[in-house]
């Protein structure tokens, strides 16, 4: 299903006798976030059937022992426990205080009878961490920050994470990227109980837009895997992040790692969850997105700055990444943000000194069989594809389809989700 469906069948899912559909539980604990927590609050908990929302019952239960302390040092005391999601329909993990620390066994036994009795199980932001480690997302595509999509896709293999969505909905268990896309699942929720007037009415209220058009890929950065900075590899990575206006390609970073390119593979997808290949085509639109707000570089001009061979490589990639072409991005963002003087002086001297730092250079692919030793250079071979290195005959590029299912239930209607092997974290 994708974020535009306004409804998920109720066939698939069966509740249990003692469960109501209108009844949610959100389930906090102690160090969670207050903005995420306050969300299913806010949307669930409030009557605003004088709009044309319908009424939900809200059943605030602590996932641990009291007292609740969350930001800032608030300390909260939710009116009931565990055994109320008994009653629930659909159960909200709204944040999870830390994605090292396993959560409390007896809040993950029952999520999964929740689950099994029929109830929808939802997850915003870390909150995927609980569902993953109550196994509710084996097997199964899910989202959550992207900043924290490599840990996850790490911690649980198993899981298919997709860091470009805002929300994912597999049909019975939902999830969410980060903060405010909490709200844009929670409007899809009501949006699917209760159609599109119901969700705008509600959206209206909050002073939201009803539907948030694409994913999370606009706010990706350079930022490193938390997990990846004691590694031999987070030299390798950090070496490419200063150099993607260079030409190289995944065999020149294998080979600066001492690694072949098999070997290299391996290691980078369990470090960051990523594909070698995806995340440099990834960062290397970062860096056009960058250049695109920041200078008045042609087209051309960005695609050979930031490593691509050709600007119709560009031009594919940044589609694919963040839906539109480079000209429609920079003019869309100029319209947003014009610049004042101290503006146009402050990228001026960023402009000066990509100048002076920046050097063309090419980088040969090089087959396994005949590796160079690290840093070699040679003169790129004709038939590249997209300034990527990739192999000849081979797509440079899979393209990212969506993992959202076509029906509530995870079986028939929905594409078939490739093993985590397949799929490139952002």
């Amino acid at each position: 299903m994708s974020q535009d469906s306004t409804t998920v069948p109720e066939a698939a899912r069966k509740l249990s006798g003692r469960r109501r559909r209108e009844i949610v539980a959100v389930l906090l604990f102690s160090g969670g976030p207050i903005f995420e927590s306050s969300i299913p609050l806010s949307v669930f908990g409030i009557d605003r059937q004088d709009a044309g929302v319908p009424r939900y019952r809200l059943l605030v239960c602590a996932g641990e022992e009291a007292p609740l302390r969350t930001t800032g040092g608030l300390e909260l005391t939710a009116p009931y426990g565990l055994e109320a999601l008994s009653r629930a329909g659909t159960v909200v993990v709204p944040a999870w205080r830390s994605i090292t620390s396993p959560p409390p066994a007896a809040a993950l036994e029952a999520l999964r009878r929740a689950h099994e009795e029929g109830a929808r199980i939802v997850g915003l932001c870390t909150g995927a961490f609980v569902l993953a480690a109550a196994r509710l997302l084996d097997g199964r595509p899910a989202t959550t920050h992207w900043m924290y999509a490599p840990t996850l896709a790490k911690r649980y293999p198993s899981v298919h994470v997709d860091p470009r969505e805002l929300f994912v909905d597999d049909g019975d268990v939902l999830t969410s990227a980060g903060t405010a896309a909490g709200i844009d699942l929670c409007l899809h929720i009501v949006r699917a109980d209760h159609g599109t007037e119901a969700a705008g009415a509600l959206a209206r209220r909050l002073v939201v837009p009803p539907r948030r058009a694409g994913g999370q890929e606009r706010y990706l950065d350079r930022s490193l895997p938390e997990e990846i900075g004691a590694d031999p590899l987070a030299e390798v990575v950090a070496w490419a992040l200063e150099h993607l206006h260079e030409q190289f390609d995944v065999e020149t970073l294998a080979a600066r790692a001492y690694m072949s390119r098999r070997t290299f593979d391996r290691r980078f997808r369990s470090l960051t969850g990523s594909a070698p290949l995806q995340w440099l085509i990834t960062q290397r639109v970062l860096q056009a997105q960058r250049l695109l707000e920041t200078s008045d570089y042609s087209v051309d001009e960005v695609a050979g700055r930031c490593g691509f061979r050709s600007p119709v490589a560009l031009r594919g990639h940044f589609r694919r990444q963040l839906g539109s072409s480079p000209a429609a991005y920079r003019a869309a963002y100029r319209a947003r943000r014009p610049q004042g003087a101290g503006e146009r002086a402050d990228r001026a001297d960023r402009l000066e000194r990509m100048e002076r730092a920046e050097r063309p250079l090419v980088v040969e692919q090089r087959s396994a069989e005949h590796s160079a030793p690290p840093g070699a250079l040679r003169r790129a071979p004709s038939g590249s594809h997209g300034g990527m290195g990739a192999e000849p005959g081979k797509p440079e590029y899979d393209s990212y389809s969506t993992r959202l299912p076509e029906h509530g239930g995870r079986g028939a209607g929905r594409p078939a989700v490739p093993g985590q092997r397949d799929r490139p974290v952002g």
